[in-house]
This record gives structure tokens, C-alpha cells and sequence, in this order.
């Protein structure tokens, strides 16, 4: 098999691992006895078909179907927010595990558009307040929240109108601003995010079950917090209106509903009748490729699960990355040209302040590998990107082609030593299947790719300067270097794998 059909392999693996059948059955069991119990992680609750259910999420058709097969008749009714097109791309791929049988209990709506809100992830997110404010003590709401909630459960405070709140959060994104930064800005601003919706369903007991797409896997963040007490107060929603220059360029009615929310977060006892439980997360999708890897032969290593920040700082990572691993794999991991790339490499992760991350403990760790055999590096996350241009990407793409730019000049630097001894594969991709607004997951490169491209007339950095990563890979060799799954019926961000083996 070649590089690049391991590095396929272990996402795929990777990705299965947490498709949320798998995971909902593993959390969630039903006990059925003489007083039926919910069994939760080890938590009891009693059950007397008084189960409601609702969900928001790219992941959450498939934890539904999984769910109602659990919960059988205990189950009265249920309302989920799922993206614009799943059941038909579920139903086209064959992933009849992930979809409704006929005549469920569970009504699906379809929103959010290329992860967008809208009016029908509006009508969504109503009939899921309405639910949720009919039930009583004797009630028991079942939340189901993956990646890709927050878009799916649009419910702005009056009077801001939900283009108002739209519109906002495109500034918002086209200035850079981290997916921790637009969540917190949304739920000050909805009537369901930042335990919203927790606080609606009471007295009712809750359980919400969630499959993490954001670093760190902070309840108040993922799918911005609807049954979590918020950690946030308005004043850091105006801090980050205040960074990104637009606390002067606010719609009226947003002017309006700052002005009128309380400064302090809610209390946690408030939320003594929820119960918040993470059933899956990138970490779980990194052990999993890397058992496949190392399955397949390669010395592998987790980088992180929580990579961040700009995204040519974080190509800048990889690239100083493989330059190591290629001066090891040539016979200079020890010398100054391997001293010059760590003292880099550990200059870069001072700015880049990735949670967690021992990088001097994990370059000791690459110090240790020999050339004999593969190696494989995962890491997992989720990058930003400042929009400059006018193109169509993805993070994980823009993420991959620069990546391969770094390559090509690293090689045109050290033509006499490092890469050309080793053969190289770089792999980004979304765990959901849809990188920003396109048909691809994410991409591969190598280091011959810039050079390749310009043989078809293709220049790179022309491409990367309009933020045109998409285009370039549908049209450099026919579309043969991205990475296309269609959508998984899963979320837990970004999967990024290094693979590197000597030439014979």
C-alpha cells in the first residue's frame, strides 16, 4: 500500500471509531426490570415511558436512531436539528444505522446550510423550546449535542432578528476569530446556548449526551453550552466584539440585548437537575488511528488532540515537524541543523500556546526513533484562517497546501541532505466529511506537489493568497489529492496525520 492509502486508512478507522452508534450504545443502556432504569456512564434514572428526546448536531441523526432502538417504548416523542441533506447522503451511502425507521417517534428537521443558521434551523430550535418548556417534574429530556449544534439551534433574544445575529457571526469568522470565540458570542445573544435550554426544561430531569468537537471539551462551549451553566459573562462578549473592531458596527436590537443582560454567569446550582456527559472526542479518534497505524507498521506518536491557531503558523508546525523526522531518517538527528529546527520548533510553540502540549517531552520522544522503520505522527484539533480573499476552502485544505508550499521550499533549501532521503504524505481532514463549504473532508500533499502543480500551470501561492485551497485540489490532477468521504454522520473536529518511511 502506498502512503497515502495508509493515511486514508487510519482516518477512516479513526472516524468509525466514533460514528455514534458505537458510542451512544457504549453510554447509554436501558435496564428492564420491575422499576425500568435509564443507565447512564454508571448513572441511574428512573423511566416510565416519560422519555423525550431532542438533539442538534452533524452527529445527531445517527445518536437518534441509535438512541430510540435503546429507549423503545419509554420513548413519548422527540424533536432533532440535523444538517440540510443527511438523510439523503446517509441513505445514498448505504449508512441505514444512522437514519430513522419508519414511523419514529422522532421528528428530524433539516437546517443550516453549509453550517449556517437559518429559518429552518429557527423553526428547529422553536419547536425544541416549545418541547422543552412543556414538560414537567415527572419528565425525563434526553439531550443528544454534537459538533455543529450551535448553527442548528438558532434562537436569538428579541429583538434581534436571526440575519442580524448571521451576519454578525460572518464578521466575526471573516476576522479570524476561534470557534471558542464565536460560541461565546452566540449564546449571549440566544435564548437556548449557555444553558438556555436547560433552564426551559426544568423541573424536568435532564441528561445530555455529547460527542465534543471543540479543544479541551468544555461543556458551556460545545454547540455553546444549551444544557451547561455558562462560564461567560457579557463582558467577554464585548471584549472579543471590542478585538475584532466591531463593538461600534452593532445592529440596534444586539446594541440593545447587551445592554440588558446581567454581567454575572449563571450559578451551577441552577443546573442540579442536569446531568452533562462527553460519550466521544478527538482524543478517542487519535487513539484509534493511531492503533490502526501502528497496526500497519509505523512508530506512532499522538502530537495533540488540541492543535490550534492560525493555520499558517500551525503549516509551519508540521513543516518543521518533518524536517526533523527527515533529518533522522538521513542520519542528522543529532548536529546543528537538527538543533536549529527544534530551538524553531520550540519558539513556535511559545506563540502558538497549544494546550497541553510537552513539546520538549515529545521531541525527546522523536529523539528515540530510528530510520528502520515507518513513522506515523497524529494530531488533532481545529485551525483558524483570516480570510484575505474571495476563494472556496476548507481549513483542513488551506491547512494541507500549506503544508506542501513549506515542503517544496524546505526541499529547495536542503536539496543535499533531508527530504529527498524520505517519502512523505500529509493528511488533513474533518471528522464531519465537509470542510468549510465544499464536497471534500480535507486533502493530502507531498513535497512534490508545488512543483507538479506548476507543471499544469497551477501556482500555489496565488491560490492561498485569494483562500482558494478547494479549487486548486479539484483541479491539480483531477482532483486526485482531496480527501473525499461524504458526510459521516460524525463531528469531533480535525485529524491530521504525518506519515514518513525511507526510500528504498
Amino acid at each position: 500500500m502506498s502512503l497515502r492509502e495508509h493515511a486514508l486508512t487510519l482516518f477512516r478507522s479513526a472516524v468509525g471509531t466514533v460514528r455514534p452508534a458505537p458510542m451512544l450504545k457504549r453510554a447509554l443502556k436501558l435496564q428492564k426490570d420491575e422499576c425500568p432504569q435509564l443507565l447512564v456512564k454508571g448513572r441511574a434514572f428512573p423511566v416510565k415511558r416519560n422519555l423525550y428526546l431532542v438533539g442538534f448536531g452533524k452527529a445527531v441523526l445517527g445518536m437518534a436512531a441509535a438512541a430510540e432502538e435503546i429507549l423503545g417504548d419509554h420513548l413519548i416523542r422527540g424533536i432533532i436539528n440535523v444538517p440540510l441533506g443527511i438523510q439523503e447522503s446517509l441513505q445514498q451511502a448505504g449508512m441505514q444505522e444512522m437514519l430513522l425507521k419508519p414511523h419514529s417517534k422522532i421528528q428530524v428537521i433539516e437546517g443550516a446550510k453549509n453550517n449556517l443558521p437559518d429559518e429552518e434551523a429557527l423553526k428547529g430550535a422553536v419547536a425544541i423550546q416549545e418541547l422543552a418548556e412543556g414538560l414537567t417534574a415527572a419528565d425525563l429530556l434526553l439531550v443528544l449535542i454534537s459538533g455543529g449544534g450551535s448553527a442548528l439551534l438558532p434562537a436569538p433574544i428579541p429583538p434581534i432578528l436571526l440575519k442580524e445575529k448571521e451576519k454578525l457571526t460572518k464578521m466575526l469568522a471573516s476576522r479570524g476569530a476561534s470557534i471558542q470565540e464565536l460560541n461565546i458570542v452566540r449564546k449571549t445573544l440566544s435564548l437556548l446556548k449557555g444553558g438556555g435550554l436547560a433552564q426551559l426544561s426544568y423541573p424536568a430531569q435532564v441528561v445530555s449526551l455529547i460527542l465534543s468537537d471543540v479543544i479541551g471539551d468544555p461543556l458551556d462551549i460545545i454547540a455553546s453550552g444549551p444544557t451547561a451553566a455558562s462560564s461567560h459573562t457579557v463582558q467577554d462578549c464585548l471584549q472579543i466584539l471590542t478585538k475584532y473592531n466591531l463593538l461600534h458596527n452593532l445592529p440596534k436590537s444586539v446594541e440593545t440585548v447587551l445592554s440588558s443582560i446581567p454581567t454575572k454567569p449563571t450559578a451551577p446550582e441552577d443546573f442540579s437537575h442536569v446531568c452533562n456527559i462527553i460519550i466521544g472526542s478527538n482524543r478517542l479518534a487519535l487513539d484509534e488511528a493511531k492503533r490502526q497505524a501502528e497496526s500497519l507498521g509505523y512508530t506512532t506518536l499522538v502530537l495533540s488532540a488540541a492543535i490550534c491557531g492560525d493555520v499558517g503558523r500551525v503549516a509551519t508546525l508540521y513543516c518543521q515537524l518533518i524536517r526533523l523526522l527527515c533529518l533522522g531518517f538521513a542520519g542528522l538527528g543529532e548536529g546543528p541543523q537538527s538543533d536549529k529546527v527544534r530551538r524553531d520548533l520550540l519558539q513556535l510553540m511559545a506563540e502558538l500556546q497549544i494546550p497541553g502540549l510537552n513539546l520538549a517531552e515529545f521531541l525527546q520522544a522523536l529523539r528515540g526513533l530510528g530510520s528502520e522503520t515507518p513513522v506515523c505522527i497524529v494530531a488533532g484539533g481545529e485551525t483558524t484562517v483570516q480570510l484575505q480573499g474571495t476563494g472556496k476552502g476548507g481549513r483542513n485544505q488551506e491547512l494541507v497546501l500549506r503544508v506542501g508550499l513549506g515542503l517544496h521550499r524546505a526541499q529547495a533549501v536542503e536539496a543535499s541532505s533531508s527530504p529527498g532521503r524520505c517519502e512523505i504524505v500529509f493528511l488533513s481532514g474533518g471528522t464531519d466529511g465537509q470542510d468549510g463549504p465544499t464536497e471534500a473532508a480535507g486533502a493530502f500533499c507531498s513535497p512534490e506537489l508545488v512543483t507538479e502543480a506548476l507543471q499544469e500551470g497551477l501556482d500555489v501561492e496565488a491560490f492561498l493568497s485569494n483562500n482558494n485551497s478547494y479549487t486548486f485540489f479539484s483541479q491539480f490532477q483531477g482532483g486526485h489529492h482531496l480527501l473525499v468521504t461524504g458526510l459521516t454522520g460524525t463531528n469531533v473536529m480535525d485529524i491530521q496525520a504525518i506519515l514518513i518511511r525511507a526510500t528504498e
